[in-house]
């Protein structure tokens, strides 16, 4: 085996030092994140939804409608009962940022949820409202009905520095409230989104951090412990992580949510220009010391650039005063600014700089995006479920008086935990015995608060607390 050596040392020496000093240098260099979780992880929550997707039939041809005569042939349903929807569900991460209720998460999260609960680290679950959504920055602001709740701050995305350490809490593939530390890989990174609209206002930090399928919308924290970063993106060929994910910068969410707050829905800047890259042999063209910008392609007519008099054939190295490195800097900034904006460029036109000042149109992603409304319960089925009676064979059999959940959907039921098949022996502490018994008994209950309910499934019986909230 052979040994380095560094100045003349002998190898001997420095495995010495190396055994000597290293640990030394480790332990007190590396970060303890105990406290930061400790005092952050009552602000983050776990995000669930539900959305109505349509039922597909593995059964083609009618197989299915046959199918289910055979095995029930004395079932007088109508086949056409059966839904054509199925509910399914998923997890994602969020944060509390005021102690009044407002949630942050990512838009893919809650985009297209029929229901959203935000369970809280103290166990206490809420309905949620979405108060806006913005798909290209892939942001969603909720709110809760509660107060004097824990909630976290925001800080300084901007002074991050690649190699500085950072923290996510969040709920990866449900588990909720974990935490995984790494450092910042790069900034400004830009990535593909799901549709055309998507990040092109975005600049996005690259993180190490283990971010995993449910950590989506939760927080990217610095060793101050306040959010640098929303977590909203992985580059795996897995589905789980590699190494590589991708934060939103809080200067960023703060615009955005600061504007969902406002009215709902984000406005941003329009320049109205094509842009490419800027390389070396553009650089070397127009006379430049090194690359840099954003190399004007087109002005599109009548559009605010236009108006400033931007050429194409430009290059846009500053916009009001941020520097623009690579051409995806200045949507990313022009984005940052609402319509209506003044805005002072510095571009580089026939081997000199001039300035220029623009007044800023209208993004045709000013699109508002109407929130999901909340799922209106059926009334006259206010607990979510309905119920059948129990054949005598089954009474004989199990020795059970009572009534089965038939037909499960979005409820107090659901909620609580109910499933179809399980039989309901009491309710609100009343005996069930028959449908009649149990739409008595409902009728009776309180619009709000919690009833018992007194199940029976696979043998074993519970009770269970339903919320109601009509």
């Amino acid at each position: 085996m052979k040994l380095l050596t560094h100045a003349g040392l002998p190898a001997a020496c420095l495995l010495l030092s190396s055994v000597l000093l290293g640990p030394v240098f480790a332990a007190s260099s590396l970060p303890n994140f105990a406290d930061l979780v400790e005092i952050n992880a009552p602000a983050i929550v776990e995000i669930t939804t539900v959305r109505q997707v349509s039922a597909r039939s593995r059964f083609p041809g009618g197989d299915l409608d046959d199918l289910l005569r055979r095995f029930n042939p004395d079932d007088e349903q109508d086949l056409e009962d059966i839904p054509e929807m199925r509910e399914r569900g998923a997890v994602g991460s969020g944060f509390i940022t005021s102690d009044n209720g407002y949630v942050i998460t990512n838009h893919h999260v809650v985009n297209g949820a029929d229901q959203i609960e935000v369970h809280l680290n103290d166990r206490r679950v809420f309905q949620a409202e979405v108060v806006g959504m913005d798909e290209p920055s892939d942001l969603a602001l909720l709110k809760i009905e509660a107060s004097g709740l824990p909630h976290v701050e925001f800080g300084d995305s901007d002074k991050l520095r690649v190699g500085d350490w950072v923290l996510a809490i969040g709920s990866p593939f449900g588990l909720e409230f974990s935490a995984a530390a790494g450092i910042v890989s790069a900034k400004g990174r830009s990535v593909p989104g799901p549709s055309a609209s998507s990040y092109n206002y975005m600049s996005f930090i690259q993180t190490d951090v283990a971010i995993n399928q449910g950590n989506s919308g939760g927080p990217l924290f610095n060793l101050a412990g306040e959010v640098v970063g929303i977590n909203s993106q992985i580059l795996s060929s897995t589905g789980g992580s590699n190494g590589i994910s991708f934060s939103i910068p809080s200067n960023v969410a703060m615009n955005v949510v600061n504007q969902l707050r406002e009215t709902g829905q984000v406005k941003r800047g329009l320049l109205g220009v094509r842009i490419k890259e800027v390389d070396f042999a553009l650089a070397e063209t127009f006379g430049m010391d090194r690359p840099r910008g954003a190399f004007v392609d087109e002005v599109q007519p009548r559009s605010p650039a236009a108006a400033a008099g931007i050429e194409n054939d430009d290059i846009v190295i500053e916009f009001n005063n941020h520097a623009i490195e690579t051409s995806g800097d200045l949507p990313f900034f022009v984005g940052q600014y609402r319509p209506d904006t003044t805005a002072d460029l510095l571009v580089f036109r026939s081997g000199g700089i001039e300035t220029l000042q623009v007044t800023l149109g209208s993004s045709p992603t000013n699109e508002t995006i109407v929130p999901v409304a909340n799922v209106i319960e059926d009334r006259r089925n206010p607990l979510g479920f309905r119920v059948s009676e129990l054949s005598n064979e089954a009474k004989q059999v199990s020795g059970l008086n009572g009534v089965r959940i038939s037909e499960l959907s979005a409820g107090p039921g659901r909620q609580a935990g109910l499933a179809e098949g399980d039989v309901i022996v009491s309710l609100n502490r009343q005996e069930i015995s028959s449908t009649d018994q149990f739409a008595t008994v409902t009728n009776q209950l309180p619009d709000s608060g919690f009833v018992p309910i007194r199940i029976v499934r696979g043998g074993q019986a519970t009770t269970l607390a339903l919320e109601l909230n009509r």
